[in-house]
């Protein structure tokens, strides 16, 4: 079986020469950059021996438009999956393992080659995080992360496994020979001038080692903290909690809920040049300038409570735990914000006030939790409804109780339900919602004098809403969906 992948014109070529066939008519549309060479215009219009029709497209647009013509599309995959044979052994698949070649540069003839390179395609096109490769007895399942939610994109025939496995290991310079074992390694790799960072994780498992991709695209902006979505009674607090030479900021959520964004988001406030920020994360997610980041390395002893002890040795202004793992470097970082440091770090629990307990159950004196603290918060990640096809729905009488007690009585609420523009699941994108608990003069008292989680919860609502009630907010104004805001927060987060 045969696919043919690329288009006419290759994508060395338009890339190289600034064209790109929009349109192969008649006549042939031509999307042209501003320094495409007339040279180039000639050579189209020989390969396609018709008259050409020419658009002038900004650099940005060019590019957008190149990754978009030339990508891998998911039929292609597809088929491309029923070309993965046993006649490769792992010679053939090693050669040509550019880890930074460009994806969309010429179409290898190693079906399996062709197969890794348009699955991480078609994951970067779909703004997936993650990329599972799950080996059974039966077949091996393929399946993205798309806004929180894994979906099957691709099932192959079991024998392609150890060929799959062995290639993203040969990419992420991992040991192909060592399937005993857990590796992680890293690759990077570009679709169309897009420079994507990929972290590879194994596993071994009953039907073969099982492999996670995750995606980190370099050529997106971090984000402000204006774009967290936070309400700015929630922004103006972080704000003031982070404008403090010394003390603690935590951001708290389980896993997947966006809490690194959030810290970089507050380092991308305090970086301007005035302070040393120093960083210890396990991995560094994305590089920025002007920070000083510093990875966990366990296999040398590099751990958190060892790097954060250098750190406070380079004079630092702030500093950012990428986690509060242990007692240790929960007592480290006590220390570091009693002495004059700003500490923004990250726990995981379910709100706010179970992170201040957590703290206290990892040994932290009561005394000196209350004196350093400045700020705790605690957010998720919800579905945003796709506009073109989002429905009103009525909601049940549960839901709408909830509603009404939320302050929302009579709200129109919306439910998915899918077209062309979300690819069919009436869902696009994700957007935070946000507990945010300011220390203040009372809640210090109550966690000097160890107050239980249920006071201080209740002392806590009389000034800030529950995630529960954010999310229902978002809900009452159509951002996202009651069933997906229950999903997320769940009974955990009703107070």
């Amino acid at each position: 079986m045969s696919v043919s992948l690329a288009p006419a014109l290759s994508y060395a070529f338009a890339r190289d020469h600034g064209v790109v066939v929009l349109d192969p008519g008649p006549p042939v549309r031509v999307g042209m950059r501003p320094d495409a060479s007339a040279t180039a215009l000639l050579e189209v219009r020989r390969l396609f021996g018709a008259g050409l029709e020419l658009v002038t497209l900004e650099p940005q647009a060019f590019e957008a438009e190149i990754a978009r013509s030339y990508a891998i599309s998911a039929q292609a995959t597809r088929s491309l999956a029923d070309d993965v044979g046993t006649a490769e052994d792992l010679d053939s698949l090693a050669s040509g393992a550019a880890t930074t070649a460009d994806l969309l540069d010429g179409q290898d003839d190693a079906p399996v080659i062709r197969l890794i390179n348009g699955l991480i395609g078609e994951a970067i096109r779909h703004n997936a995080s993650d990329i599972h490769i799950d080996p059974y007895e039966s077949h091996v399942g393929v399946r993205l992360r798309v806004d929180g939610e894994l979906r099957e994109v691709l099932r192959i025939g079991a024998r392609a496994a150890p060929r799959l496995v062995s290639r993203v290991k040969v990419m992420a310079r991992l040991d192909i020979a060592e399937r005993r074992l857990p590796q992680d390694g890293r690759l990077s790799v570009t679709l169309g001038g897009r420079t994507v960072d990929v972290r590879v994780a194994t596993l071994p498992a009953r039907g073969g080692e099982r492999v996670v991709m995750r995606l980190l695209d370099r050529s997106e902006n971090l984000q402000r903290l204006e774009q967290l979505g936070l309400a700015p009674a929630q922004l103006g607090g972080l704000r003031r909690a982070l404008g403090h030479q010394h003390g603690i900021v935590l951001v708290t959520g389980p896993t997947g809920s966006g809490k690194t964004t959030t810290l970089y988001a507050a380092l991308g406030q305090l970086n301007d040049g005035t302070r040393s920020i120093l960083t210890i994360e396990d991995p560094v997610e994305y590089g920025v300038d002007g920070i000083s980041q510093t990875q966990v390395n366990a296999r040398i002893g590099m751990t958190f409570a060892t790097g954060l002890r250098a750190i406070l040795r380079h004079d630092p202004n702030v500093i950012m735990i990428g986690e509060i793992r242990d007692a240790e470097t929960a007592r480290i970082a006590v220390q570091a914000s009693l002495t004059g440091h700003l500490v923004l770090s990250s726990v995981h629990t379910n709100d706010a006030v179970g992170a201040i307990t957590r703290l206290r159950d990892m040994g932290i004196e009561p005394y000196l939790l209350a004196s350093t603290l400045r700020c705790v918060l605690a957010q998720r990640l919800v579905r945003r409804l796709c506009p073109h096809c989002r429905q009103p729905t009525e909601p049940g009488p549960a839901q709408r109780a909830l509603l009404d007690a939320a302050g929302h009585a009579g709200a129109t609420v919306y439910e998915p339900a899918g077209c062309a523009s979300c690819g069919g699941t009436g869902y696009t994108g994700r957007v935070g919602i946000h507990e945010l608990v300011e220390i203040d003069a009372d809640l210090r008292r109550m966690i000097h004098d160890q107050a239980p989680e249920d006071l201080m919860t209740a002392h806590i609502r009389r000034g800030s809403q529950a995630i529960l009630d954010a999310g229902l907010t978002a809900a009452a104004h159509g951002v996202t969906s009651l069933s997906d805001v229950l999903r997320t927060c769940g009974p955990d987060a009703v107070h």
